[in-house]
C-alpha cells in the first residue's frame, strides 16, 4: 500500500472519528434530557429492559464486518457513559453536593465551630442515667476544654428489653447539667413528633445509624433550624448516606453534619469496621462537616486514640467518644465507655501539645 493511499485512509478514518463525536455529543446531551425528565418524573435513571431493546435491535441490524458480541460490548460502553452521565448530572444537582456549593458548610456551636478551621471533640456517656453521673462527666470534660457534650435521652436498641433510656426527662436532664457548666449537647432523636420538642432541650439533634433512612424523621428534621448530626447506616453507602443528608436539606435545614461510625461487616475483631476513607471521600462529594465516631465504629478502648488520630488525619472536623463514670454500672454500652481517668489519658493523646483541638 503506497504512503499516499495509506494517508488516504487514515484521513477518511480521522474524518468519521469526528462524525461519531458529533453523533455521541448528540446522543449525551439527549442521554441528559431524558436523565432530566426521569428526575422530574421520580423514574430510575437505569432501565435494562430499554438497554436490551436497543441492544437486540442493533444486533438484528449488524451485517458486519463486527460480531455479535462486539457490537454489544461497544454500544453496551455507550449505554453505560450515558448512564454516567444522567448519575453526575443528579449528584451536581444535590443540595449536599461539593458542586451545588464550593465552600465548607461551617456550624457554630457556642465557642466552638464544626467545618471550620479545627476539628471538635464531643464526649459524653452513651444513656444519661442521673444527675450525678451528667455533672461528673460534665466537670471533667469542662476542666479538659471540651465544649460539646453527648448523651443519649432516647435509646434505640437491637433488644426491646434493654434499657431504652429516659425519655424527654433525659433531655431535661441534659440541658440543665449542660447549662450549670457551659456547655453544648447533641442526642438523638427517634420519633418525629418530637424533633421540634428537642430543640428546647437540646443544642444539636442526632439522627442515629438505625434511622439513617427513616424518611419521616429525615424530613421532620429539615423543618427546623436545629442542627443535626446525622449518623452513617450499619449497612449504607456513601451514596445512600448523602441523600439521607439531602432529605434534610431539601427541606430547608442546612444545619447538618455527617459521622462515620462504622459498617457492618463480617471482621469481628472490631464491633463495626471504620471506614476511614469515607472521610475523605464524603469531604470531596459534600460541603457537609465530617466526624468520626471511634466508640461505635471500634468497640475498643485500646484502639480509640489511633483511629481518632487516623480520622483527623484523614480530614475529619471532629471526634465523638463515650464516657462513664463508672462503665461497669454503665446501663449501656458498658465495655466501650471510657472512665473519666481513661479519656484524659484519650484526650492527651489525641490532642498532642494541644495543636488540634
Amino acid at each position: 500500500m503506497t504512503n499516499a493511499k495509506l494517508d488516504a485512509l487514515r484521513g477518511r478514518i480521522d474524518e468519521i472519528n469526528l462524525l461519531l463525536l458529533e453523533l455521541l455529543s448528540e446522543r449525551a446531551a439527549i442521554a441528559q434530557e431524558i436523565g432530566q425528565e426521569k428526575e422530574k418524573q421520580g423514574v430510575p435513571k437505569h432501565d435494562p429492559i430499554r438497554e436490551k431493546e436497543m441492544l437486540e435491535a442493533l444486533v438484528a441490524r449488524n451485517n458486519g464486518p463486527f460480531d455479535t458480541d462486539a457490537i454489544r460490548h461497544l454500544f453496551k460502553q455507550i449505554f453505560q457513559a450515558s448512564l454516567n452521565l444522567q448519575q453526575n448530572d443528579h449528584k451536581k444537582q444535590l443540595l449536599v453536593s461539593r458542586k451545588q456549593k464550593k465552600e465548607d458548610t461551617v456550624i457554630t456551636l457556642g465557642p466552638v465551630t464544626v467545618g471550620g478551621t479545627k476539628p471538635i471533640m464531643v464526649a459524653g456517656p452513651c444513656s444519661v442515667e442521673s444527675y450525678e453521673q451528667l455533672r461528673t462527666v460534665a466537670a471533667s470534660l469542662k476542666q479538659a476544654g471540651v465544649h460539646v457534650m453527648r448523651g443519649g435521652a432516647f435509646k434505640p436498641r437491637t433488644s426491646p428489653y434493654d434499657f431504652q433510656g429516659l425519655g424527654i426527662e433525659g433531655l431535661r436532664m441534659l440541658k440543665e447539667v449542660a447549662s450549670e457548666f457551659g456547655l453544648k449537647t447533641i442526642s438523638e432523636i427517634v420519633d418525629p413528633a418530637h424533633i421540634e420538642l428537642a430543640g428546647q432541650y437540646i443544642d444539636v439533634i442526632q439522627i442515629g445509624a438505625r434511622n439513617m433512612q427513616n424518611f419521616e424523621l429525615l424530613k421532620a428534621a429539615g423543618e427546623v433550624r436545629t442542627p443535626i448530626l446525622l449518623k452513617r447506616g450499619l449497612a449504607a453507602t456513601i451514596d445512600e448516606f448523602l441523600h439521607a443528608a439531602e432529605y434534610i436539606l431539601s427541606r430547608g435545614n442546612s444545619q447538618v453534619m455527617l459521622i462515620e461510625r462504622g459498617i457492618r461487616t463480617y471482621e469481628k475483631a472490631t464491633r463495626n469496621t471504620l471506614d476511614i476513607s469515607a472521610v475523605p471521600i464524603l469531604k470531596q462529594e459534600s460541603h457537609l462537616p465530617v466526624l468520626v465516631d471511634v466508640t461505635h465504629s471500634t468497640g475498643r478502648k485500646d484502639i480509640f486514640a489511633p483511629c481518632a488520630k487516623a480520622a483527623l488525619a484523614a480530614g475529619a472536623d471532629g471526634i465523638m467518644v463515650e464516657v462513664h463514670p463508672d462503665p461497669p454500672t454503665a446501663l449501656s454500652d458498658a465495655a466501650q465507655q471510657l472512665t473519666i481517668e481513661e479519656f484524659n489519658r484519650f484526650y492527651t493523646e489525641v490532642n498532642k501539645n494541644g495543636i488540634v483541638f
